[in-house]
């Protein structure tokens, strides 16, 4: 028998905020010791689901053949449409999507119903024994048929600002594109799971590996047609999430709960990497056209900007991503005179979710394509370009949606890059490579970022903590957040730590969970820490005043005298030890837990005319990425990144570092190696790392420099920090546009048409070769 985990010992009490204390979980990661929902120790009488998956993209479902698996060894039973006791429609906001397949299937992969078995494997084999008789019918499998089909799950959106087809017509030069971007999977590494097991009185306990408890939650009392207070779900952390657990976590709670429901026993569902491929939405793919009018120095003066969503099937998040691109057309621009149509696309393929950026992304990306093709019409500098049109301050400093830019730190961020990175010197090397080389073409770019932090429907900017301080003066917080591998889990602690004064191992983070936080939103929108780190310090707070108060009074002072620091608490009379007063107030009947609430403000959203100030701030960045290419094959590789970003006072700058160095990657990956790829009869092709290439450490430049911008959040943030989640992705986008910059050094005077993903066949499209 192993001997017991030795405890670390007790650190002094420095101030925890501000320092690259390691992850909480990181020293059990390593170790092998962090529970995740599949390593949770099954309770006898435990069976086991396997999905049954659609084989067509459209059709009618005329019946399901359980003949062959109910024969197989350890099968229970099969669980369908007509086994639910509750709505047989998802309990979205939408509510079009179908728990599981009825009358009409709507892509391969969609979810019939599931086998249930003794064992993971025996239902897995059972339900590829099942037979769907599905009669088939066309399918809409592209954006551009569903464009001309007008096939939305949402009805389109129309935002603008002046008069921009005034403005084309009297523009000095215009261009008109087109552009296409691909979609992602989430490739988390902890695949998507759940456990139900039923409680006493028909209560629920539901272990779910999802981003958002309370939606689980919402959900399964939802199918289940009960009360959302019978229902408690825990996430004590995923293996990854990327916004693929937003709302497709709760998908393996309900097809579990219905099932134990049925069979009175607990129920696991864990997705094998195929399945997941198959069920699970994705990121959106894009197509843009846009006309857009400038001036000799590349200054924008028009715009008319179409840009269309593959949505899927149904309508999940596809609503607010889509509205978030629209929010980011500008990125870092203002836009004069402009017209952006937003269409929402229904195609028979699976139904797209959150991502990292969640539309933002798609919104960048767009608005740098149509600077770089206008330098590149012009013969200028793309980053002379990008600076002539970037936001001002105290002028050109309005959204087209109306929000007002106060944060800008755009030009002295972008100048100290340019410079640090040497752009200008390793522009003019690249020129002259080009120049003697025929068949290597090497690029340089340099874009930035402006990415609004807050969720855009404002009823989610909420949060709530609990802290519970003990008599050993050891403190447990709780909130509404969930740790995904980001360090939520650990600037809380360290913003705990901080405001009671006390060491950063003397707090604790427990597990996300719907009986202590209820209706929690999220933990998405980069805003994470801003949401449930404030709220816990405000809890934090409140026993810090009931503290400051008992020992004011024991000393004769007023509460505003005391202080908490160094793990003491200090009166204009005496120090005294945190914990020696805990006990002593405990002693006086002082309440020593409370909760803490948060609610970000500043923001409103008209969602009808999508305008307001949906964002509380923006967080800044840019990147220079240089990258080389080659010209007969097609393939590419980075070089050098150098990232200049904006997180505001860093709570944590090691775990900021690691978003920062993680979002570029994953960013990179989107636009370069990671493409979706579909069959003519609408089957996902590329479903497992055998056909869907995530980058890999072979992928990471030798060169790869982060620098923080050094200048707290200007509104009233938590630890004066800025969200750091998402906006790093975006900087990936200077990778994009330096392969460009390289084909078009291959193709001097001719305009580059790359699709993203720019993978050896794109890129050979791109240089006319394929």
């Amino acid at each position: 028998m192993n001997a017991p985990e030795k405890m670390p010992e007790r650190t002094a009490a420095k101030p925890a905020a501000g320092v690259s204390h390691f992850h909480e979980s990181a020293r059990a990661q390593v170790a092998g010791g962090a529970t995740y929902v599949d390593d949770i120790p099954e309770i006898r009488g435990t069976l086991y689901a396997a999905p049954i998956l659609s084989t067509v993209a459209h059709g009618r479902l005329l019946g399901v053949d359980a003949t062959v698996a109910l024969t197989m060894p350890g099968v229970r039973d099969v669980i369908l449409a007509r086994d639910i006791p509750g709505d047989p429609v998802l309990g979205t906001s939408v509510h079009d999507e179908p728990v599981f397949a009825q009358d009409i299937v709507q892509h391969i992969g969609q979810v019939v119903g599931v086998v249930v078995a003794d064992s993971v494997m025996q239902a897995r084999r059972a339900a590829r024994k099942m037979t769907c008789h599905i009669e088939a019918y066309p399918a809409i499998l592209n954006l551009h048929d569903a464009l001309n089909a007008q096939s939305y799950v949402l009805p389109p959106v129309f935002i603008s600002r002046g008069d921009a087809g005034a403005a084309l017509k009297q523009a000095i030069h215009s261009l008109r594109g087109t552009l296409e971007v691909g979609g992602q999977e989430h490739f988390y590494l902890e695949g998507q799971v759940a456990y139900v097991v039923p409680q006493e009185q028909h209560q629920w306990l539901i272990y779910s590996s999802t981003q958002h408890p309370g939606e689980v939650q919402h959900w399964v009392a939802h199918a289940l047609g009960i009360d959302q207070h019978a229902v408690r779900v825990e996430c004590r952390r995923m293996g990854g999430g990327f916004g693929g657990k937003e709302t497709q976590a709760g998908h393996m709670a309900v097809w579990s709960a219905i099932a134990a429901y049925k069979l009175k026993c607990p129920i696991k569902l864990r997705l094998d990497r195929d399945d997941d491929f198959m069920i699970t939405g994705k990121r959106h793919p894009f197509a843009y056209e846009y006309t857009a009018g400038f001036d000799d120095t590349g200054r924008l003066t028009g715009l008319k900007l179409m840009m269309a969503a593959n949505c899927g099937f149904s309508a999940d998040l596809s609503g607010p991503v889509a509205d978030r691109a629209v929010f980011h057309a500008d990125n870092a621009y203002f836009l004069q005179d402009v017209e952006i149509a937003s269409y929402r696309c229904k195609t028979n393929t699976q139904s797209n979710t959150a991502f990292r950026g969640f539309g933002g992304p798609q919104g960048v990306i767009v608005i740098e394509t149509i600077l770089g093709d206008i330098a590149r019409h012009l013969g200028l500098d793309p980053l002379a370009v990008r600076r002539r049109n970037l936001y001002g301050v105290d002028e050109r400093d309005v959204t087209h949606y109306g929000m007002k830019v106060e944060d800008n730190i755009l030009e002295p961020l972008l100048s100290r890059l340019e410079e640090t990175s040497q752009y200008q010197q390793r522009r003019k090397t690249i020129f002259d490579w080009n120049a003697r080389s025929p068949v290597i073409k090497r690029g340089i770019a340099i874009t930035p970022v402006k990415f609004g932090i807050s969720f855009t429907a404002t009823v989610f900017n909420q949060a709530g903590a609990l802290v519970h301080v003990y008599l050993d003066g050891s403190v447990q917080v709780n909130h509404g957040g969930t740790e995904m591998g980001q360090g939520l889990n650990t600037k809380v602690a360290q913003i705990v730590a901080d405001e009671l004064g006390i060491a950063f191992d003397q707090v604790l983070s427990t597990a996300s969970d719907t009986s202590k936080i209820p209706n929690a939103s999220a933990t998405a929108a980069s805003a994470g820490t801003d949401l449930n780190a404030r709220a816990a310090q405000f809890a934090a707070r409140k026993v810090k005043d009931n503290l400051a108060q008992f020992v004011a009074k024991l000393d004769g002072c007023g509460a505003a005298a005391v202080r908490f620091e160094g793990g003491q608490i200090i009166t204009p009379l005496t120090a005294r030890g945190f914990t020696d007063v805990v006990r002593q107030a405990h002693a006086h009947r002082i309440q020593l837990w409370s909760d803490g609430f948060y609610r970000t403000p500043k923001i409103h959203y008209d969602k009808a005319t999508l305008s307001g100030r949906p964002f509380y701030y923006f967080a800044y960045g840019a990147a220079c990425t240089e990258v080389a290419l080659d010209t007969l094959t097609g393939e590419s590789r980075v070089l050098q990144v150098d990232i200049l970003h904006d997180v505001g006072t860093s709570i944590n700058p090691a775990i900021d570092m690691g978003q920062i160095e993680g979002g570029f990657v994953q960013g990179m990956g989107w636009l370069t190696t990671e493409q979706l790829v579909w069959s003519d009869k609408g089957q996902l092709t590329t479903h497992a790392p055998s056909t869907y290439k995530i980058p890999t450490s072979g992928d990471i430049p030798e060169h790869f420099k982060i620098d923080l911008w050094p200048e707290p959040n200007r509104e009233d943030n938590v630890f004066g920090s800025k969200a750091v989640g998402e906006p790093p992705l975006m900087l990936a986008i200077s990778v994009y546009e330096a392969l460009k910059e390289a084909i078009g050094a291959a193709r001097p005077g001719l305009g580059v048409m790359l699709t993203a993903p720019a993978t050896p066949e794109n890129v050979l499209n791109a240089l006319g070769r394929a």
